[in-house]
């Protein structure tokens, strides 16, 4: 059984209220999900970077999860052009790459998924990022975590034929609808509007319903610049 500050942490987390859910965590807490919470701030609100920073320096610098979390700041950075380092692209893979090789098949699988959106995104290389996709579909279809799932067919999607594409889409969304995972439902609804004709009845009854979420939660780069 998860302690109670814990328990309410996460939950928090889900509903994307972070600064909550970091206050929840008391002095014993574990460090691991400290700094998961405060990387997931900074991924979604673009804040709070050296709170994130300082907390994955907390970890023990060989454990997996502080690889993981390490590659995830050097990959946002890049990604939102928000101060990147010039060897964040090599940091990012190289810490992946040695989740990947930490024995843990969960954590396998999201580091497969990180890198394979690395690939993608900051290279261009969608050759190289769809086996990776792949691999982390296989772990998380044989684990039954649908919130993992919806994190790899958000990104699996764009590659496919339209029909597939929207399928995908759809069921990403409603995997994160039906946790109860917040910031991932606006922006799986940002991501299927987008993908839908600008005609379509749907596409307007998503944006309208995601942008005030957006707003609240100060998910800047799901809103239009000013």
């Amino acid at each position: 059984m998860l302690p109670d500050d814990t328990y309410i942490a996460r939950r928090l987390q889900l509903l994307g209220e972070w600064d909550a859910a970091l206050a929840a965590l008391g002095p014993d807490a574990e460090p691991e999900l400290r700094a998961e919470i405060a990387v997931d701030r900074w991924f979604f609100r673009i804040e709070g970077h050296e709170e994130a920073e300082k907390a994955v320096a907390a970890l023990d610098p060989a454990s997996p999860t502080a690889h993981l979390l390490t590659a995830r700041l050097a990959y946002s950075r890049l990604l939102f052009q928000r101060d990147p380092r010039a060897d964040d692209r090599a940091v990012a893979e190289a810490g992946y790459r040695a989740a990947v090789e930490s024995g843990d098949e969960k954590l396998r699988g999201w580091a497969e998924y990180h890198w394979a959106v690395l690939l993608d995104n900051i290279d261009e290389d969608p050759a190289g990022a769809l086996p990776r996709y792949e691999t982390a579909l296989e772990i998380a279809t044989k684990s039954g975590d649908g919130y993992f799932e919806s994190y790899i067919i958000r990104h699996l999607a764009p590659h496919k034929e339209p029909a597939e594409r929207i399928a995908m889409l759809r069921r990403s969304l409603h995997l994160r609808a039906a946790l109860g995972a917040r910031p991932q439902t606006l922006a799986a609804q940002a991501l299927l509007a987008d993908s839908l004709p600008e005609n379509d009845p749907e596409r307007a009854e998503l944006m309208q319903t995601f942008r005030p979420g957006a707003k609240e939660l100060h998910i800047g780069w799901l809103l239009p610049e000013d």
